[in-house]
């Protein structure tokens, strides 16, 4: 299972940054991918990363680029 960091994005709309829609930014270890939604499926905890806080957990990640929604799940 990897290790995720899902923070909201606020440079959204701007130049290599997703539409205004991309809300999310999800990291997957050095990853990085924009989504406009995340479903989390497993436990999650909140945690300071630098100076920005992160929703953080541990799955496997499934991404719908047909919706542009990130769901992390358990490999169950």
């Amino acid at each position: 299972m990897a290790h995720f960091k899902i923070r909201f994005n606020t440079t959204r709309g701007l130049e290599n940054r997703g539409s205004v829609d991309h809300v999310w930014r999800v990291f997957e270890d050095d990853k990085e991918y924009l989504v406009k939604h995340v479903i989390i499926n497993v436990p999650s905890y909140g945690a300071q990363t630098g100076q920005d806080w992160s929703m953080c957990c541990e799955g496997v990640l499934t991404l719908d680029r047909e919706t542009s929604t990130a769901t992390i799940g358990s490999d169950l």
